[in-house]
């Protein structure tokens, strides 16, 4: 079990990686998705964290569903990762999906995991290495096995009684024009709009050229919607960017936080038990 490499926090620099990059124990994962999923080039010693393909359960009606325990499993033994071991997640466009990764693994009971900040473009930008080719396979399975953790996986019934709860907040990732329902869903057959009493932060306000804000700044950004509020939920489109607010809200010193992981693409189905507003 190696032990060696200590994360600063849930959020690390290009530099920091560089310096430690092929020490023992420290596993670096390419989690892009769409356009970016299997680029041409990458972080050396990257390996696909595919969350498109193995790592969303495609049995389930709703894009980037959380997998079951065994599947995760198994897919993060196939990657190698065992129980000592320091992950450290990025993604080709920044932060977009990368988050997503960084907030499975905990919610799998995984908690030796950050997320690069500035994801590949910033690496590259810096003048990085990079590897070209088909990633290298893990010279061998690792022994990680998934144990749960309660709470940070959220369902539909579960954030409609946040929605009445005083002590808490549900935040909404996507764009302005779709939390108003002035702009159409990228997926067929969702309604347009919001979830009554959630607040809209895209998650884009709270990056700055691709990095995330400073924690002041994204403290402020979430006091602001969230006032006295402690508990936070979090939803976007399918799961992904939510959990880039769930990374800024860490950040800035959040302990109770959860993602809606059917997000829009299930509270927005034609359903009279899920109210949708429009407007502000």
């Amino acid at each position: 079990m190696h032990e060696n490499v200590r994360l600063p926090g849930p959020l690390v620099g290009a530099d920091w990686l560089a310096e430690r990059l092929g020490e023992p124990g420290l596993l670096v994962f390419d989690a892009s998705v769409g356009a970016h999923r299997g680029a041409r080039q990458r972080i050396p010693g990257a390996r696909p964290f595919d969350i498109d393909g193995a790592l969303s359960d495609h049995a389930v009606p709703l894009p980037h569903a959380m997998p079951e325990p065994a599947r995760f499993t198994e897919e993060l033994r196939s990657l190698g990762l065992r129980t000592g071991d320091t992950v450290v997640v990025y993604d080709g466009a920044g932060v977009y999906s990368s988050p997503r990764a960084w907030w499975m693994l905990r919610a799998m009971g995984f908690d030796r995991v950050a997320v690069l900040d500035g994801g590949l473009p910033g690496w590259a930008g810096a003048g990085l290495p990079l590897e070209s080719g088909a990633p290298a396979a893990a010279a061998e399975r690792g022994d990680f096995t998934a144990a749960p953790r309660a709470g940070l996986v959220a369902g539909a019934d579960e954030v409609a009684q946040a929605l009445a709860d005083p002590a808490a907040a549900v935040f909404d990732a996507r764009s302005r024009d779709r939390f108003l329902g002035t702009a159409p869903e990228p997926r067929a057959g969702l309604r347009g709009g919001h979830m009554p009493g959630a607040v809209g932060l895209p998650f884009g306000e709270i990056q700055r050229e691709g990095r995330m804000r400073p924690a002041a700044e994204l403290r402020a950004a979430f006091a602001a919607l969230a006032g006295d509020r402690k508990r936070l939920y979090f939803s976007c489109g399918s799961g992904v960017t939510a959990c880039v607010l769930a990374l800024g809200a860490e950040l800035a010193g959040y302990r109770e936080t959860a993602v809606y992981d059917g997000s829009w693409s299930e509270w927005g189905l034609p359903s009279e038990l899920r109210p949708v507003v429009t407007g502000p």
